[in-house]
């Protein structure tokens, strides 16, 4: 029997200890689950119905931050984690490209808390290269290479990602290439991260993150500055961690923490104290 091309990502994400996956079913059974208060907006519905300002107005009024741009990122957060991880996370561990389109991506808003769900991903399809198992299976797309399976992955997610960051950026008035650079900084260290905890080779799934983004711009992203390596003890299995490129501005929203270890505002010497720190006392970690 030809495996579910899903069913390798959902076993190696069992053995991490943060693997954000979207819940992923099927768009009829989505449709038959009671609403209980929970809104189900895939991003076309979302888009073209004019719910973003909306929703991003309330999720600000209820839970801050009261600073619009790190409220602008903090949205991507709440709405595309998930997805990001999704996608990163299944090429990286399992060599397999899900296809995201805005009618497949949910985002359920529940009403009564007034904040964002778990994203759910409905019927979704799977670039896989031609010596993959799950290459017969009817929900996979065959690709010819790594190139092209990276391209279809990187197509979908701009495809389904571009309305939302569009509408974002309307409504916000934070830049597209803000709002871009947190998608690929993101997509890069959701590659990093499962390397470090398996303790596999940071370079290899870095060139592979990078590649990625490189996709992801050549479909229409925009972005000032891409993330880096920062190997910061070079002697220990996870002693590598990585610098975003764009800045999240959670600290304009939170002052008195002061920039993220991963930001790039903040003084290499300062981050690089900060991880050692980390690396000898894994509970000081955020």
């Amino acid at each position: 029997m030809t495996p579910d091309p899903l069913d390798a990502l959902r076993g190696v994400c069992s053995r991490l200890k943060f693997a954000p996956l979207p819940e992923i079913t099927s768009l009829a059974e989505l449709h038959g689950r009671q609403a209980d208060g929970v809104q189900q907006h895939s991003v076309t519905s979302m888009t073209d119905h004019g719910w973003i300002p909306v929703l991003f107005d309330k999720l600000r009024t209820e839970h801050g931050p009261g600073h619009r741009l790190p409220a602008a990122t903090n949205f991507l957060r709440v709405t595309l984690r998930e997805p990001v991880f999704m996608a990163a996370a299944s090429l990286y561990l399992t060599g397999r490209g899900p296809l995201f389109t805005p009618d497949t991506l949910h985002l359920p808003w529940d009403t009564v808390r007034s904040r964002f769900g778990t994203p759910v991903v409905t019927d979704v399809r799977t670039a896989v290269l031609p010596d993959d198992p799950a290459a017969g299976h009817p929900d996979t797309v065959l690709a010819r290479d790594e190139d092209e399976q990276l391209r279809l992955t990187a197509e979908g997610l701009f495809a389904t990602f571009e309305p939302l960051i569009d509408a974002l950026h309307a409504h916000s008035r934070a830049g597209k290439r803000t709002l871009w650079g947190w998608v690929l900084d993101t997509l890069h260290f959701y590659m990093l991260n499962p390397a470090r905890y398996l303790g596999r080779d940071a370079e290899q799934a870095w060139e592979l993150a990078t590649r990625l983004g490189d996709a992801v711009v050549a479909a229409g992203a925009v972005t000032r500055k891409r993330p880096r390596l920062f190997p910061f003890a070079p002697d220990h299995p996870r002693g590598t961690w990585a610098v975003r490129g764009t800045c999240c501005f959670d600290y304009k929203g939170d002052p008195e923490h002061g920039f993220c270890t991963t930001c790039p505002l903040k003084c290499d010497s300062e981050r690089r104290e900060d991880l050692t720190e980390w690396l000898r006392d894994p509970a000081l970690a955020p």
